[in-house]
C-alpha cells in the first residue's frame, strides 16, 4: 500500500517509527483544515500562517518524544493544539475578548453556492453573510465556538466535543442553543437575510 493512502493513526506511527515522509503527508492531508480554523479566528492571513507553522511543529515535536496518545481524531487533536496557540497569542497580547471584523474575505455559515448571480444579489449575500457573522461573535463564547467549528472548521459533532473537552450532548446543545439565540437576534433586529 502506498504511504500517501495509508491512514492517519498508521501515518503518526510510521513518523514515531523513523519514517519523516508520514508527517510530509499528514501536514498536506490536513493543512487546509487546520489553516482555515487559525485564519477564522486571528483575521490576520500572516499571524494565521505563523500559528500554522507552531502548531505543526509543537505536533512534530510532541510526536518526536512519544507523548502523543491516540484518544480520537489526529486533525482535532492538531487542531486543539492550533486553538491554545491561538489563546496564547490572544493572552499575550491581551486581547482575548476582542476579534478584528476588517477581513471580510471569510463568510461565516454561508453555505451557498452562486453560478450566475447579479452583481446586486452577490452584494445582498454578502451583506447576509457579515450581518449574521457579526451576531455569530455576540452569542455566548461556547455557542460561538461550536458554530465556528461546525460551519467553519467543518468539524464533526464528535471532532467538536473532542476539541473542547465536552460531551457530544453538550456540544449539539450549545449548537441548538446557539442556532435559537440566533433566530432570537435575527428577529430582535429586524433583519431580513433573504435575497428577494
Amino acid at each position: 500500500m502506498s504511504i500517501k493512502n495509508r491512514k492517519d493513526r498508521e501515518l503518526v506511527s510510521s513518523f514515531m517509527n523513523g519514517e519523516n515522509q508520514a508527517i510530509e503527508i499528514l501536514i498536506e492531508r490536513h493543512k487546509n483544515r487546520v489553516f482555515t480554523y487559525i485564519l477564522l479566528i486571528v483575521k490576520d492571513e500572516h499571524l494565521a500562517e505563523d500559528i500554522f507553522q507552531d502548531t505543526f511543529i509543537k505536533v512534530i515535536k510532541t510526536l518526536r518524544r512519544g507523548k502523543y496518545q491516540d484518544k480520537g481524531v489526529f486533525v482535532s487533536w492538531v487542531i486543539r493544539i492550533a486553538h491554545n496557540l491561538v489563546i496564547d497569542h490572544f493572552r499575550k497580547s491581551k486581547n482575548i475578548n476582542s476579534y478584528s471584523k476588517d477581513n471580510e474575505d471569510f463568510e461565516v455559515l454561508n453555505s451557498v453556492r452562486f453560478a450566475e448571480d447579479t452583481v446586486e444579489d452577490t452584494m445582498i449575500q454578502n451583506q447576509i453573510a457579515q450581518d449574521i457573522k457579526s451576531l455569530v461573535y455576540e452569542l455566548p463564547k461556547e455557542q460561538q465556538e461550536v458554530i465556528l467549528l461546525r460551519h467553519y472548521g467543518e468539524l464533526s459533532f464528535k471532532e467538536i466535543a473532542f476539541q473542547t473537552g465536552v460531551s457530544i450532548n453538550t456540544a449539539l446543545g450549545r449548537m441548538r442553543y446557539a442556532l435559537i439565540n440566533l433566530r432570537k437576534m435575527i428577529e430582535e433586529k429586524n433583519m431580513k437575510l433573504t435575497v428577494m
